[in-house]
């Protein structure tokens, strides 16, 4: 997140034809029809009301700008995704006993409407939440909640039942760094690092700030929001799950700790395909990190040797959320991170262990240089099986009109992908609602009515939340698995390859998705014309393999992992 008046959008644009030829050599193949990707904006008749509150101020603390994610989960297991909301505090107490603070959950009535059911749950929390992620930690089959904070952290367990119990302390997830003490925490993401059943929490730690010691800061004579280089980075953090309901900080003897950046986005995927997650961090004006899964509960950082750390220009960015999925189907996960403007957003393809910023070639550059971005995500929102490209958007300064004269309130990113290596910009026609100018800043995805197309929502600062439900007219087919496994009940870390007629296809499951926020456990796919799976082959993150054939389309399955015999 640097600030817009000290960076310039760079003009300098490198064609890699080499990487088109690889992309198309990948096996991409152009769709043979084109699909209109259509939102509507349902926040008015949803029954959310929702306002997030950086509790704003002439001083303009830097964490003002920073806020905030939301979860898409199912807390009642009722089969329709609910929605939480982490929400700020009154500065410069850090206090949130004003209601208009709280953090919110509100449960999908699955007919379109949500009802509040915050204070039922337990959930309001305390302090200045940022990040959410959301996962069955305890493997009892409901969905627990992780907050993440500026100075303090939450983990929310579920009781079943609408009710929710603060076990932080007793879990040891207080996020106390043995040199910073409290840490500032925008995301963190649940993840099996160690493939032992039980799911691991990773703590994507910002700036060494604190309220009483922040520097009051200008632009061009301006009070504004500081920009993160005026501060130190903290190190990300990592807690293994002892499978007792206790964690223990392992930090430092995985490797983790060793690395200090300013990590905003984090993203999971075993890229290189050794059966490990490995971890992606999205870093604020600093190179992104990739941390290696080595085994043994060793990781090395590996961003610069892979081709990860820096974009097609040779340059740190701003980045912000982060999401990896395999977007030209050839089986290998993709790295996709949104920044500011004048960084474009890099798409960085699996080129087999290394990463090719591909940014320029797939025809991002021109549609994102001016664009600054916070929440993002790699679905297939026309269900034609090619994964497109959402981003949440919005200025980092609130009074940028004023300093720089660049808007503040930016509308919403749509890219589809062509299906040839390149991305169509389709913002403009995706819907009015689609395409409001807002602060936007965290988002979500998933299927919030069952319909088989991915909708989102976004968090807008100071305002209401976007509900956009997708009304693609296509008829294309789909399926959503959901998957239970034994032991690592969500299957978070399973990857899966779908067949149906001429597409063949890759995902993973996970729940860390884009900027401090937490989407659909369900993993979606788009099956184009064809109306049966001709196979599903599900890799666990235990190395068991599991195969359905001959699959109906148009249908939510679950899928329980068999018994070794």
């Amino acid at each position: 997140m640097g600030i817009q008046a000290l960076k310039k959008p760079c003009r300098s644009i490198l064609l890699f034809v080499a990487i088109v030829g690889a992309a198309g050599a990948a096996g991409m193949q152009r769709r043979p029809t084109a699909s209109p990707i259509q939102f509507e904006n349902a926040i008015e008749s949803s029954g959310i009301d929702f306002i997030l509150d950086n509790s704003a101020t002439p001083q303009k603390h830097q964490i003002e700008t920073m806020m905030a994610g939301v979860a898409a989960l199912d807390f009642d297991d009722d089969g329709f995704l609910d929605l939480y909301f982490a929400n700020g505090s009154r500065l410069p107490a850090m206090d949130k006993s004003d209601p208009k603070f709280y953090n919110r959950l509100y449960r999908n009535r699955g007919d379109g409407t949500f009802t509040d059911v915050t204070m039922q749950a337990g959930v309001q929390g305390q302090g200045y939440a940022m990040g959410l992620a959301a996962a069955d930690y305890d493997n009892d089959g409901l969905t627990d909640i992780f907050v993440a904070g500026v100075d303090r952290n939450h983990l929310f367990h579920n009781n079943g039942e609408g009710s929710f119990s603060d076990l932080t302390s007793k879990a040891g997830l207080e996020g106390i760094h043995p040199k910073y003490g409290k840490t500032y925490a925008v995301s963190a993401g649940w993840f099996d690092y160690d493939n032992d059943g039980w799911l691991d929490l990773f703590l994507v730690n910002y700036l060494n700030w604190s309220l009483g010691k922040a520097p009051s800061c200008e632009v061009r004579g301006i009070r504004a929001y500081c920009s993160p280089r005026s501060f130190e980075g903290q190190p990300n953090m990592l807690f293994h799950n002892n499978g007792n309901g206790t964690f223990t900080d392992v930090s430092e003897a995985s490797g983790i700790g060793r690395h200090i950046g300013k990590g905003m986005g984090v993203a999971f995927a075993d890229y290189n395909g050794d059966g490990r997650t490995d971890i992606f961090v999205a870093n604020d004006t600093f190179r992104n990190f990739l941390f290696r899964n080595d085994g043994g509960g060793k990781f090395s950082e590996v961003g610069v040797v892979s081709g990860a750390a820096y974009n097609e220009n040779g340059k740190s960015i701003a980045g912000m959320g982060a999401d990896s999925r395999d977007v030209d189907n050839d089986g290998k996960p993709d790295l996709w991170v949104v920044a500011m403007i004048g960084d474009t957003f890099p798409l960085f393809r699996n080129a087999g262990g290394e990463f090719l910023d591909i940014t320029t070639p797939a025809g991002l550059a021109a549609p994102t240089l001016k664009l600054t971005a916070w929440g993002n995500g790699i679905y297939d929102f026309d269900n034609d099986g090619w994964k497109d490209l959402f981003a949440a958007t919005g200025a980092i300064l609130d009074n940028s009109e004023q300093i720089d004269e660049l808007p503040y309130r930016l509308p919403n990113l749509l890219l589809r992908n062509q299906g040839d290596g390149s991305f169509r910009d389709l913002s403009r026609q995706a819907g009015k609602g689609f395409s409001m100018p807002a602060a936007h800043r965290g988002s979500a995805a998933g299927d919030f009515n069952n319909d088989g197309r991915i909708d989102l929502v976004t968090t807008n600062l100071n305002g209401r939340p976007e509900l956009l439900l997708n009304r693609s007219p296509a008829k294309n087919h789909w399926l959503i698995l959901k998957l239970i496994g034994r032991g690592n009940r969500d299957g978070i870390g399973a990857r899966i390859k779908v067949v149906a007629g001429k597409l063949t296809q890759y995902n993973h499951v996970t729940t860390s998705v884009g900027y401090s926020s937490s989407s659909d456990p369900r993993t979606h796919f788009g099956l184009g014309a064809a109306s049966v799976a001709d196979s599903i082959e599900i890799l666990w993150p235990n190395g068991s393999k599991q195969t359905l054939r001959n699959i109906q389309a148009d249908r939510i399955l679950t899928v329980r992992q068999k018994e070794e015999r």
